[in-house]
């Protein structure tokens, strides 16, 4: 991994497992095995919705590859934040059509090449929730620098 992942993405299991349990009405708590939950709620009144899971699960994906690829980059963010948002069809089974990011990135010298560049590496090689996703959804990255000072 010459593009700064290497151990991150080295220790990734080839099979993961998680646990799914019905509470009541269209409420369900899903587990790992690592002991991390997370409640699906249809009425969004004790848990997120499914493709909002999906959604922070992309955010969560690229962030992680864009901050590694930065450190290793020698330009590392101060602070990092991420506006998600999917685009869905009206019709079933109402998928992302898109999604759109947007980085809101602190620091000093952050170099903007190198945030386009762990961007496109991200988004382009190693984040695998996007590529998990169907080829024809377009996601599109917006990167904001500020200075720390």
């Amino acid at each position: 991994m010459s593009d700064g992942l290497g151990e991150y993405k080295s220790v990734v299991n080839p099979i993961n497992r998680a646990t799914l349990t019905w509470q009541r009405d269209l409420l369900f708590s899903a587990s790992t095995p690592r002991g991390y939950d997370l409640d699906f709620d249809a009425a969004v009144e004790w848990g997120c919705m499914p493709m909002e899971a999906l959604l922070m699960s992309v955010a969560g994906c690229m962030a992680i590859d864009i901050v590694s690829v930065l450190t290793k980059m020698r330009t590392p963010p101060a602070s990092f934040s991420m506006e998600i948002e999917g685009e869905r069809t009206p019709e079933p089974p109402q998928r992302f059509l898109a999604i759109h990011m947007i980085l809101h990135l602190v620091g000093n010298d952050i170099d903007p090449e190198k945030v386009d560049r762990a961007i496109a590496l991200s988004r382009d090689k190693y984040c695998s929730v996007i590529h998990s996703l169907r080829e024809d959804i377009e996601v599109t990255v917006t990167a904001e620098i500020e200075s720390a000072t």
